[in-house]
């Protein structure tokens, strides 16, 4: 095994796509504190690029390197979006953020330990420790999460945390075996004060342990597995362009939306223009007055891109693997690098295609190969590897995998309805993964339409006397209502993403299919809170009309955003779809009924979807894969 690294988005600027270097970063650190945008006060939320419009970069024109921040001064309360002209180094926009209709911005990783300097220092929460036996602070972990937006007394523009407790025994214990259950307390980040402690009654904190890392008793029977390539990768590396085999891909990373590609191609034919996971929700289904409000937007209040593990060869990648350190920005607007984030690998995948035939006497096998660019994020308690795989027939898949800790409470006759009991006395609540990739395409070029292809069943009739036959039907999506769909796996429903302009010699359209698992989505009323959130999570699929700064599903600002953003905003025109430069947003997830075999960590569950060309290409593209050499058989 070996390991390359390598820095993204270091060095001369090679592309107006590549990620903000950490030199880009101290330069916008300086313009905003020379412009009184970031003073002594402010934290940093968020700072990002701020990409060109598509036209600009296809066009090959010169475009103004600029990065965009959300600041907030703790001073003053204040927030700001700003847009920073690195080129031209001063602050091209700034606009300020009211916290009422706009939200807040993200939680900042110093609110945590305020949460707990907060919380330690008032007397109403020691009393409500008391009452459960609880004198000792320190072995209290507290959980500093996301408030939502309910419209509660005294909320309304105040930036809030609600908290909730574990019992962490000793230093070495994982707390999540022991919930502080009927307890939440509502702080106040700016103030720093706390709002309200909603108690319900003490329960009885369960015993068991889940310090599964303390484990001991290993299996031995197991052998080493050794992935080799002894004349190294096929993949090429130039700056942050990729290749392998036919395909091109440029890598990006964003400290919100993580690992970004740009610009997937195959055999110089376009097929995506940008690709990336735009939002992730977590909503939890227990209605209790403590827990009623658990709904996280990992990628838009925690910003899960800054969450990256570095990662490590022989554990979390195996083989021929290259590293790449990304940089994301600390509160204070200082360049933080996050090394060995993305890992970067080919791997075999079994048989691509094979025959024996009769007539001949012919037999001919390929084997399968796929490129894997990853990284894995830690929120909290879960833990999300996300994997894109780019095959030598030119499929592209995403997978996402889950693995981490169960979020827990106490397990009793009111929590059975909502959560299964993983431990004695412990509950783990139902709740759902749901993941929103915004897919820019761009198949043979800017100008695509959706055709929504299923199967149909046709009636016994004159045409079909024995009842065998059936057909398909595609139905083309014209406008943005049209193109807000659901999956059906009774009908095989899938989405072509086809050129009108562009025919393969059959005289049809190019095009790529996504093929959906069709797992359910947003579960929550069609009243709840959380809905009016992410309206985005209710439908499979959205079709948009392109347009630069629609990057975000639930929309830019969604820490405390009292709902209506995104997706629902961008569709409102109706707009043309049909032939335009338009953007996929597909939801897929999980709905998780927590198992006892997920406890005390889960093993990985996965998620995902596949892009497989469609009349893309004239036959099969990889019929000019070589045989496995004859050692490779042996």
């Amino acid at each position: 095994m070996a390991a390359g690294r390598r820095v993204l988005g270091v060095g001369e600027r090679s592309h107006p796509l590549d990620p903000l270097s950490a030199q880009e970063i101290e330069d916008v650190k300086r313009i905003m504190a020379d412009d009184g945008v970031l003073a002594v006060t402010g934290r940093v939320a968020y700072l990002g690029i701020e990409e060109p419009p598509k036209e600009a970069v296809l066009g090959d024109a010169p475009t103004d390197r600029r990065a965009r921040a959300l600041v907030l001064d703790l001073a003053t309360e204040q927030a700001q979006d700003v847009v920073v002209s690195i080129t031209e180094g001063r602050v091209a926009e700034r606009r300020p953020i009211d916290p009422v209709t706009d939200g807040q911005v993200p939680m900042l990783d110093e609110e945590h330990e305020l949460v707990r300097r907060v919380l330690g220092a008032d007397a109403g929460w020691a009393e409500a420790l008391a009452r459960r036996g609880l004198d000792d602070t320190a072995l209290v972990w507290l959980a500093a999460l996301s408030a939502g937006s309910y419209g509660l007394p005294g909320e309304e523009g105040r930036r809030i945390a609600r908290v909730l407790a574990h019992l962490r025994p000793t230093e070495e214990s994982l707390p999540w075996a022991h919930p502080i259950d009927g307890l939440v307390a509502f702080v106040d980040l700016l103030k720093g004060v706390v709002i309200e402690i909603v108690d319900t009654g003490a329960q009885p904190i369960p015993a068991e342990p889940g310090d599964y890392h303390l484990e001991r008793g290993h299996r031995t029977t197991q052998r080493p597995i050794h992935i080799t390539q002894p004349d190294g990768p096929s993949f090429g590396i130039d700056g942050n362009l990729v290749t392998w085999e036919k395909w091109t891909v440029r890598l990006g990373y964003d400290m919100r939306e993580g690992l970004v590609l740009h610009q997937i191609g195959f055999d110089g034919r376009p097929i995506v223009y940008r690709a990336s996971v735009a939002e992730m929700l977590v909503p939890y289904g227990d209605p209790s007055p403590i827990r009623f409000w658990q709904n996280y937007f990992d990628t838009g209040e925690y910003q899960l891109g800054k969450l990256a593990n570095s990662l490590e060869l022989g554990c979390d990648c195996l083989g021929e693997i290259t590293y790449f350190d990304v940089t994301v920005t600390g509160g204070d607007g200082s360049p933080q690098v996050l090394q060995n984030a993305i890992c970067m690998h080919e791997e075999d995948f079994g048989v691509l295609w094979k025959h024996t035939d009769p007539a001949n006497g012919s037999r001919e096998t390929r084997r399968q190969r796929r490129l894997v660019i990853s990284f894995f994020v830690t929120v909290g308690n879960y833990d999300y590897g996300f994997y894109w795989y780019l095959y030598l027939d030119g499929t592209i898949e995403l997978e996402v995998k889950a693995t981490g800790i169960v979020f827990t409470g106490a397990y009793d006759e009111r929590a059975a309805p909502y959560g299964s009991q993983v431990a004695p006395g412990l509950a783990a609540p139902y709740h759902q993964h749901l993941f929103s990739a915004r897919l820019d395409m761009m198949v043979d070029g800017p100008a695509n339409a959706v055709e929504e292809v299923e199967v149909v069943r046709l009636p016994m009739d004159e045409g079909n006397p024995y009842g065998n036959a059936f057909g398909r039907k595609v139905t083309r999506l014209r406008t943005e209502s049209e193109g807000r769909r659901d999956a059906d796996l009774a009908t095989g429903r899938t989405w072509h993403v086809v050129n009108p302009a562009v025919t393969n010699r059959l005289g049809e359209p190019v095009g790529y299919a996504l093929y959906p698992e069709g797992l359910p989505t947003l579960l929550a009323h069609e009243d709840s809170s959380i809905r009016a959130r992410a309206e985005f999570a209710t439908s499979h699929l959205w079709v948009t009309r392109y347009h630069p700064r629609e990057r975000y599903p639930a929309g830019d600002l969604v820490n405390q955003h009292p709902g209506g953003a995104g997706l629902p905003a961008y569709t409102a025109a109706d707009r043309d779809i049909d032939g335009q430069d338009i953007v996929l947003w597909h939801t897929f997830g999980l709905t998780h009924f927590p198992r006892t075999e997920d406890w005390p960590i889960m093993p990985v569950d996965t998620c995902g979807f596949t892009l497989k060309p469609a009349g893309f290409f004239d036959r099969n593209p990889t019929l000019d894969v070589p045989p496995s050499s004859q050692g490779s058989c042996h």
